[in-house]
Formats: C-alpha cells, structure tokens, sequence
C-alpha cells in the first residue's frame, strides 16, 4: 500500500515510472485515456459521455477507498511525509510542493457577476505582467461586455489562451486553478478535469464561500506563496461515478400497422447501451422529478440490497458535499480528511430511515425498483441532469483522482472556520453562571 513518493519530485523521466504513483489498490484497473504524463495504468475516468465501454466498474481492494493520487497535474505533487501510515496523512503535514515551476493557470471567474470584474482584470494583469504566467480563460468570459469594450484591457486580452467547456481538453495544460466566485466555481473547476486535478485556490467573492478560504484583498502575496509552493493542501475526495443506460429508439409506426400487420402504437426497441461516467465533488443526488409519485429505488452496497428508498429522493455525498445538500437534508458533517461516502435520503416516507455513512472503499449502485411508478432523475453536482428508467443503473465508488484545494491556514482550522462563519455551527446566547453570594462572617 505505501508508495514510493521520492520519486514524486524528481526529473520527468523518473515520473513516467509507475510505481511512482500507484499503490497495490489502485494498480491494474482502468487505463487512463491520457497517457502524456506518462500514467499508463490507474483508477480513472475517461470524458463523459463514453459509449460501448465492455470495461467492468470495480471497486477498490480497501474499505479505506483507493490510494489518491499525490500527482496534481503536470507539476505539482504532495510533499513527501515520512510519517504516512496506511496512505492516510495528518491533515496538518498535507503540503503542496512543486516538480517544476508553474507557468500556466486556469482563471476560472463566475459568470454574469459585474463586482468580480475589476478583481478579475487585477489578478490576469498580476499574472502575466508581473509572474509572467501563461493565463487560461473561458471563451465566453471574454465575451462579457465590459470587459470585451475595454481597450486598456486589451494588451492583456491578447496574451490569453481560450478554451471552450466540452470542446477543448486543457487537463495536461494547466498548473494550477484560481477560482474567483463562490463554491460553485469550484465545482465547476472539478468538472473541467475527470483525471488528475490541478491545485485549485479559491477566493471568496460569492455568497456562501464555504470551499473558498481566501480574501481577496492581498491576493499578491497570497498567489506568490503558491506559486513558491508554501501552501497547505487539503484533498477533497472525489466521487466516480458511471451511468449505464439502456439505449433505447422510438420507432413510428404508419397507420398504426406494423409490417407484419400487427396493430401497434409506438414502441422503444433496445439497440444496446449508453454508459456515461463523471467526477463529482459534492453529491450525486437521485430524486423523483416532476412526477407527483414517491421515488422507489434500490441501493445496493457491493452487490448487496441494503435498502428501497421511498421518499423524494437519495444523496450519495462525499465528505465535502456533506455541508452541502446533505445538511440541508439532516445529515452529519464530515471532514474533508474522512474517507467515507454518505447516503441521506430525501424526505423519506419513514420514521426511521436515517442518514449513514459506509467506507469510501464500497461500491454503490442505484437503480429503480421493479415496481416503481414513476422515473428518476439523477444529477451529479447538480448539473448533467438525466432520467433515468428502469433496467438503467448508477455506480458509485471513491475515485482516486481527489481535489487538491489549497488552505489558507491548514485543513482542519479551515474547515471549523467556515463552519463557524458561513453555517454558523453552534451559534447560541451563552448560560449564565450562579452569582456567588459573598459569605457572611
């Protein structure tokens, strides 16, 4: 299980060797498509959505999850800690560290929002004028008015690099992901990369802001530690996700008479399957729709039925989308550091139907129960939203591809501040105490 992380930081040759990156858990399973880095063999997803894959979704060797990768993109990687026992580390010793120095970032900005216009202009011209860093944009960022009619921005405008979301694959470009906005375009960011993930800092100029630590007042400094690589990582456990599908075609039938004279009305005729696979930050959330009917699904835990949710719906979350939907839904909290999967239910019909938590090593499937009444729909972060029908399935299991999001201070004081300050976590007017009478002599 322990990997040989010497060979993390050293020259690119040596990176290309596998046991540099892999652990007995994650060795032999699905070939990343992208083998530029030199990964031949690894737990991994290919780009959604994948049609006629044969490959069998497996689950990890260890309840503990699969060994994540310590690689982030093409340069940075987790520092090596001698004191890693069971590939599980002290939250507090997770630092960033560089193979190279970065030269390239993803500036991902959030979209129709006119504050962060001028901290987006300062950060691109901090960038590339005074780091000299190769800065990546959304096309239809730049297709904002106000920043597209401004000339003085112009100069700096010309030295980006655009992509499109769905169109271009930037994964093996990228050092590192800054985030302007709140914590959706940190899920956004992770949807951008269904491989290994860039470090990712975030600052809060959104509304909640729980995933984003950073002000953004003294970003300079703040960007130059990163760039230094003195920063704190904390990795955000990610969810792989793989949707099969039964495929099916409606065909038309004239005159409501088929060829073989058998009076008949539209039919669906299964042509063979569909299978989609995602990363997801937050949760994978399976609900009833549009349909007034409750959702009557079944869950099974390594091929084992545990239960028949009836109810609104199921969230299966990971650590980091248990502040998320799943606090709203009444489950616990959890540490982004906790490798687990947790499984809420929606408004279930039932008294006793609380939230759980299994190892992040299970393997989930989902499907609709025989006797259903109605569809389901599923989303994953919530977007890519899709029905889904009886005879199609969702697998769950932890990916080891996580999200290297980079703390202000470290994982554990981050993750109690945002508690305190966007949840407000016990917030409560204090007990007085007795008032001590004085003695009497």
């Amino acid at each position: 299980m322990e990997m040989n992380r010497e060979k993390l930081c050293t020259s690119k040759a040596d990176v290309s060797s596998d046991s540099a990156y892999h652990c007995s858990t994650c060795h032999d399973d699905e070939e990343w498509s992208n083998t530029s880095r030199g990964r031949a063999k690894s737990r991994s997803l290919s780009a959604s959505p994948a049609l006629g894959s044969t490959k069998e979704f497996r689950r990890t060797r260890s309840l503990h999850g699969p060994c994540p990768v310590t690689t982030f993109g093409p340069k940075a990687c987790m520092l090596q800690n001698p004191k890693t026992i069971m590939h599980i580390q002290d939250p507090a010793s997770q630092r960033l560290t560089w193979n190279k120095p970065p030269k390239s970032v993803l500036v991902i900005k959030k979209i129709r929002d006119a504050s962060l216009l001028q901290p987006f202009k300062e950060l691109c011209v901090y960038l590339t004028e005074e780091n000299n860093m190769i800065v990546y944009v959304e096309k239809k960022v730049l297709e904002d008015p106000a920043i597209a009619n401004d000339d003085n921005f112009g100069p700096v405008k010309k030295k980006f690099c655009t992509f499109r979301e769905d169109y271009d694959d930037i994964s093996n470009q990228i050092d590192f992901i800054i985030c302007l906005g709140g914590d959706g375009t940190l899920l956004y960011a992770s949807s951008l990369f269904q491989g290994s993930v860039p470090p990712v800092m975030a600052f809060h100029l959104g509304s909640l802001g729980f995933l984003t630590p950073f002000n953004f007042e003294n970003f300079q400094s703040q960007v130059t530690q990163v760039i230094e690589g003195n920063a704190a990582l904390v990795l955000r456990s990610r969810l792989k996700v793989k949707v099969v599908k039964e495929h099916r075609e409606k065909m038309t039938v004239q005159n409501g008479i088929e060829e073989n004279g058998v009076v008949s009305t539209n039919m669906e005729k299964e042509v063979g399957k569909q299978i989609m696979q995602y990363q997801v930050l937050n949760e994978v959330v399976v609900d009833r729709g549009p349909s007034s009917y409750l959702s009557n699904v079944d869950v099974f835990l390594d091929g084992h039925l545990i239960t028949t949710v009836q109810g609104d719906g199921v969230i299966v979350s990971t650590p980091t989308g248990s502040t998320a939907y799943a606090a709203a839904a009444g489950a616990s909290m959890i540490h982004p550091n906790v490798p687990a999967i947790m499984i809420t239910p929606i408004c279930p019909h039932s008294l006793s139907f609380r939230p759980i938590v299994v190892p992040a090593g299970v393997e989930l499937k989902i499907m609709l129960s025989p006797d259903a009444r109605n569809t389901a729909w599923v989303s994953f972060d919530g977007r890519k939203r899709q029905e889904i029908c009886h005879g199609d399935s969702i697998s769950i299991t932890t990916s080891c591809y996580p999200l290297p999001s980079i703390c202000f201070q470290d994982p554990v004081s981050d993750w109690f501040e945002s508690l305190a300050e966007c949840l407000h976590w016990n917030v409560r007017k204090k007990q007085n105490n007795f008032a001590v009478e004085e003695e009497e002599f």
